[in-house]
C-alpha cells in the first residue's frame, strides 16, 4: 500500500499548495508507515518534478501528453484514479482547489472510496479508520467525518497545513496511461491567468475592500497597503459587479473562498455571503466607520475609524518597520 499525491502545476511550475499538499500527504504515509507517491500531469520539468523529493515523495509518475496539456477534468480523474490502482494506493491526496474540488468527488466514485474534502487537519487513525476535521457551512463551523472505506480520498484547504521538508531522493517515472476520448469530450480551449499578482487562492496575506472606498479612483489606498505587505487584492462582491475592481478579485460564497494567514477588510460591513468565503482566516482585521457592522463580531482586531485616514498611516507604519528591520 503507498499514499498517491496529485499535485497541481500553473504553466509548469509547482505552487505553495502544492508543496503544502505534499507535506500533508507525507505526514499520512508516516502515520501509516508507506511510501508518499505523487503523480503530475502536464509539462513540468525535470528539475521542478524533484523539487517534491524534498518534501517527502519517493516517487513522481510524470505524465506528459498533448490531449493532456490544458486542464481536462474527466480525463485528469481517470488518469489519476487508474495510477492509485497501479501503485495500490489506498489514500489518495489533493488539494481543495478550484480544480480539486471537481477532481476529488471524481475520483472518489472511480476508486468506490470515501471523500473527506476542505480537510485542515492530519487525520487520526484507528483500525484502518480515519477521522477527519474539515470546514463546514461555507467555513462557517468545523466537522469531523469518519472514513471507513477500503479506499479513501482527502481534499486539503489551502494555507492548513505547513510545509515540511524531508530528506530523501525522489524517482520520477515517465507514465503513460491510455487516455479515452470519451474523457475528452470536454475540451479547454484557452486559459488566460492573472501572472502580475498573487494568486488569491493561495495567498497568505490579503487586503480586501468594498463599498466604503466610494469608487475605483480610491483603491490606490488598497493596492498601496497590499504592496507594503506583500499581499494579494481582492473585494466584495458589490464592487466587482460595480466594475470598480475584475471579477477574480470577489471574494465571497459566490465567488474565491479564501483562508489566509491575515485578511484585512476595508470598509466592507461583513454580509453574511462575504463571511462565507473568507470565515477561514486564520486572523481577520477589519477597518470601518461604522463601529456596528457585523463584520467587527468575527473580527480578531477591529478599528474604527475612516479608511481614507487609516489605510495610509497603517501602510506607512508597515513601510517605517520593513526599513528598519
Amino acid at each position: 500500500m503507498s499514499v498517491l499525491v496529485y499535485v497541481e502545476n500553473a504553466e509548469g511550475k509547482f505552487k505553495k499548495s502544492t508543496f503544502e499538499v505534499v507535506s500533508y500527504a507525507k505526514a499520512v504515509a508516516g502515520l501509516l508507515n508507506t511510501d508518499l507517491i505523487a503523480i503530475s500531469i502536464g509539462d513540468v520539468k525535470q528539475d521542478e518534478l524533484s523539487t517534491l523529493g524534498k518534501y517527502g515523495a519517493s516517487k513522481v509518475l510524470d505524465v506528459k501528453s498533448d490531449k493532456l496539456k490544458t486542464f481536462v477534468i474527466q480525463a485528469y480523474a481517470t488518469v489519476i484514479a487508474e495510477a492509485a490502482n497501479k501503485e495500490g494506493s489506498d489514500v489518495l491526496v489533493l488539494a481543495n482547489s478550484f480544480s480539486g474540488k471537481g477532481l476529488a468527488p471524481r475520483i472518489a466514485v472511480k476508486l468506490q472510496a470515501g471523500l473527506a474534502d476542505s480537510a485542515v487537519e492530519v487525520p487520526k487513525i484507528e483500525n484502518g479508520s480515519f477521522m477527519i476535521k474539515k470546514t463546514a457551512f461555507s467555513g462557517k463551523a468545523f466537522a469531523s467525518v469518519e472514513l471507513n472505506s477500503a479506499k479513501k480520498v482527502i481534499a486539503l484547504n489551502p494555507n492548513s497545513y505547513q510545509l515540511t521538508e524531508s530528506a530523501g531522493e525522489v524517482k520520477i517515472e515517465d507514465y503513460q496511461p491510455e487516455i479515452k476520448e470519451s474523457d475528452l469530450r470536454i475540451t479547454v480551449i484557452e486559459v488566460v491567468r492573472a501572472t502580475d499578482k498573487i494568486a488569491l487562492p493561495d495567498a497568505e496575506l490579503v487586503v480586501s475592500a468594498g463599498r466604503g472606498l466610494k469608487g475605483s479612483e480610491n483603491w490606490s489606498i488598497i493596492e498601496e497597503l497590499a504592496d507594503a505587505l506583500g499581499a494579494a487584492t481582492a473585494c466584495s462582491k458589490p464592487v466587482s459587479d460595480a466594475g470598480w475592481r475584475p471579477h477574480e478579485e470577489h471574494v465571497g460564497q459566490t465567488g474565491i473562498a479564501v483562508s489566509p494567514n491575515l485578511y484585512i477588510a476595508v470598509g466592507i460591513s461583513g454580509a453574511i455571503q462575504h463571511l462565507a468565503g473568507v470565515s477561514s482566516s486564520k486572523t481577520i482585521v477589519v477597518i470601518n466607520k461604522d463601529p456596528e457592522a457585523p463584520f467587527f463580531k468575527v473580527a480578531d482586531y477591529g478599528i474604527v475609524g475612516d479608511a481614507f485616514e487609516v489605510v495610509p498611516k497603517l501602510t506607512e507604519a508597515i513601510k517605517a518597520y520593513k526599513s528598519h528591520s
